[in-house]
Parts: structure tokens; sequence; C-alpha cells
């Protein structure tokens, strides 16, 4: 398990000094919603966790390490009352919601808690709505154009609420040519950089003019800010690594990707897993990042199982409450994905490593522009050798860049159990 810095370890206690949850009002609060913004207690946690990351994307105060600026991001918008963007209407007297009651810690996990949960963060259910319009694109432009200027501010709570109102965190402003990451990165506005980030902003989007907000932040002297925007960018793939092996690429000195090898690796592959590994090197751009984005959910699955086993009284939580099975659907997605989604929990530890791996060689391929190896490569040649020198920001470091990580041997719980503590993403640089 990672421990936490010094900083960290500060400033989770502050953010857990009388604090409640923000669902039940349970006091001392262990978990974070990401997203949203809030501290909520183990029972809440074990609900939002079932909504899945689409939903509420769930941390563990003190049993997670977190990145610094992140923390100080969700510590800003829970001080800063960012709950009552999810509460609206329960908070408005004019509201025929205002009747409804919020449950308290007393009351059942299932169904009062749950059905409130799933009500204001998955149905939205208590957010504040605008007058419906004739153009809803219009109005989804309006409300970008207001979070493209409101990202130069600390103005933290106000940005999230126009990102709980529709605003796009991507949205590429036609007068202005850039999108609010740019602007963010510019003003040296950190936290508000992590929060477009957490709803999908993408580091490496270029401007009218090709600078991407990574260049604006150096350009304008927030060299931290720029660092931080880099491990964002590359946050799928170090994460998928950091499973596996508990290192990450040292991206100011130009390493940004880490291929782990499995301990085993001397044997040679099956047929199977040759067959398998050439459909994954066939799939498009596209299908590709989207595989990867559902194995990273699942490794985020995984270890998030891990950290809650680890810090419940088993005497009477866990009979309860109980771990995740495999990924929640995803309505936005085909019912094709969902189900391929819900097999990764499967995977043994064996197998899950070997795709992991698998996705962290031909991400590293793929943006270094190599084109696909033939049947009769040896493809462990290209994990042991730590991949070959490139220029500029693709640049790697000539070392071996692989760990040994679990052997056939390792059981699923050994593998998770010693990774339970590893970062985040949404739409990161493969």
């Amino acid at each position: 398990m990672v421990i936490p810095t010094l900083t960290e370890t500060r400033m989770s206690k502050r953010l857990r000094n009388s604090e409640v949850c923000a669902d039940c009002s349970t006091s001392d609060p262990r978990w974070a919603s990401v997203n949203r913004g809030v501290l909520i207690c183990d029972e809440c946690c074990s609900v939002h966790r079932s909504l899945g990351r689409h939903n509420s994307q769930v941390r563990h105060l003190s049993n997670t390490s977190w990145p610094p600026t992140q923390l100080q991001m969700v510590q800003t918008l829970y001080n800063n009352g960012a709950n009552a963007i999810w509460e609206h209407t329960l908070l408005d007297p004019s509201s025929i919601m205002s009747s409804k009651r919020k449950p308290n810690h007393q009351d059942k996990l299932h169904p009062n808690k749950a059905d409130f949960i799933k009500a204001k963060y998955q149905m939205l259910a208590y957010v504040h709505r605008l007058p419906c319009r004739d153009d809803d694109s219009t109005a989804a432009a309006d409300l970008s154009k207001q979070l493209h200027s409101s990202v130069r501010t600390g103005n933290l709570e106000t940005c999230l609420r126009l990102l709980s109102l529709g605003a796009q965190a991507n949205y590429f402003h036609p007068e202005k040519g850039n999108t609010p990451l740019h602007i963010a990165a510019k003003a040296g506005q950190v936290c508000q950089a992590e929060l477009l980030c957490v709803y999908g902003a993408d580091p490496g989007a270029p401007d009218s003019s090709g600078k991407t907000p990574i260049n604006y932040a150096r350009q304008a002297g927030h060299q931290d800010l720029a660092d931080r925007l880099v491990e964002i960018q590359y946050e799928l793939t170090d994460r998928l690594a950091f499973y596996l092996c508990g290192r990450k690429p040292d991206h100011k000195s130009g390493q940004h990707f880490i291929i782990p090898q499995m301990a085993d690796s001397s044997v040679e592959l099956t047929e199977f897993a040759k067959a398998a590994k050439r459909k994954l090197q066939s799939l498009s751009d596209h299908l590709f990042e989207e595989l990867a984005m559902d194995v990273y959910d699942e490794v985020d699955r995984r270890e998030t199982d891990a950290v809650w086993l680890a810090t419940q009284n088993h005497s009477t939580l866990v009979t309860e409450t109980t771990v995740v099975p495999f990924l929640p659907v995803n309505p936005e997605y085909s019912s094709t994905r969902n189900q391929g989604r819900q097999k990764l929990a499967r995977f043994n530890a064996h197998e899950f490593a070997t795709l992991v791996i698998d996705i962290l060689s031909d991400a590293k391929r793929r943006q270094h522009g190599n084109p696909v190896p033939s049947p009769k490569d040896n493809v462990d040649v290209f994990f042991k050798s730590g991949g070959s020198r490139h220029g500029s920001e693709s640049q790697e470091i000539d070392q071996p860049d692989y760990d040994s990580v679990a052997s056939d041997e390792d059981t699923d719980t050994d593998l998770r159990m010693g990774k339970a503590d590893r970062t985040k993403v949404n739409n990161r640089k493969l």
C-alpha cells in the first residue's frame, strides 16, 4: 500500500474534521465522491459504488494515495457547499421537493438511503433545472461559454454547478479558439483544471494555433500545473502499470510508459493468447480506447473492493453492504460493451494481468506510430526491450521499463490487496 505524503495526510485530516456524510449526515465520513465534490460514509459509499464511476467516482480519504491538488479540489468544493448543487430543490422552500425528507444515519441502507442516493446522483432529481427551451444545443453552448469564462477564477462551485447543468468540459469556444482547460491552465487555476479533467477535459487538446493546455501552463510559468496535466494526460496507462508493478513512468525525464513483465514470461504464449493479442492489435483506435477505458474501470473496481474490504467492520457492515461484483451498467454504452465490461470480472489474476500488459504495450505502439508486429514476432522480446528511443515528448529512457508481476500461482486477492491505493480516468492519453 502506498503511504500518503505528510501533506496528503494533513489535508485528509482537515477534510474529516467534524464533517458529515453528504447523504445521511453520519459523522466522520471516510470516503469522497470526487466528481460530486462531497464526502460520504461507508454505507452510502456502498451505494455510490453500485451506481458506477460514470455517476460517482469514490476514493477513500486516508487509505488511497491522492494527488494533492485533486484532494485540495474536493476540500474546496465540500467546504463551499457543493452538496447544495445536488440537493438544490430539497433546500428551496418554493420547491415541491422541499418537503421530501432526506435520510439520516439511523435510517436503513435499503431502501431509504439507497433510493435517495440513486435519485440524487443517478437521476439528478434534486438538481436545479433550467427553463425548457426549444433548442437544447443552444442552451448547452451558452452554459459551456459561461464555464469558459468562469474557470479563470477560483470559484469552483460555480463551475461545478454549470457542469451539473450540462456545460461541456471539452467545449471548444468558436470565437476564442480554445477550451476551458486552456483558460484555467493559463490562469494557473489548479483546482479548476482538476475539476475540468475529472469531467473529461483533455490536457492534450490543441487550440486554434495547435497549443495544448500543457503549453499554456508552461508559457505562463505554471510549471507544477503543467507537470500535473502531463500526469493526467497519461493517467490511464500510468494507473494500469502501477496496478501491476507499483511504479509509474518518470514523465519529467521523458519516460511515458512502463510495460510490466509477467513472472512466467519465459513460457511460450498459447495459440489462444497470441490470437487474442492479434485481435487487440487489429482494433481501430476508437475501439481500442474503449477497451482500455473499460479495463481501467475494472482496475478501479478491483482496487476499491480491496480498500473497501480492508476498512470495514466485518462483523456488521460487510454482511449488509458487499463488494461490487462487476462493473455497473453505463446506459450511455451499448449492451454489447456493457456485457464485455462485466465479463472482465471473471478474469483471474493471471488472465487480467496479461490483458493489462497487452493493452499497455499496444498503447505505446499506437502512440509511437509503430506498425502492428507480424504474427511470427516474439512479443516477449518487446516487453523486455524497454522500447526504443523516440524524439520530443515521446522520448523513452534507455533502460528496461518493466517489473515482474503476479504469476499464475498468485490469487486474485493477493494481486489486488497489494495495489489497493492507486489513482484515477475518463479520457486519458493512450
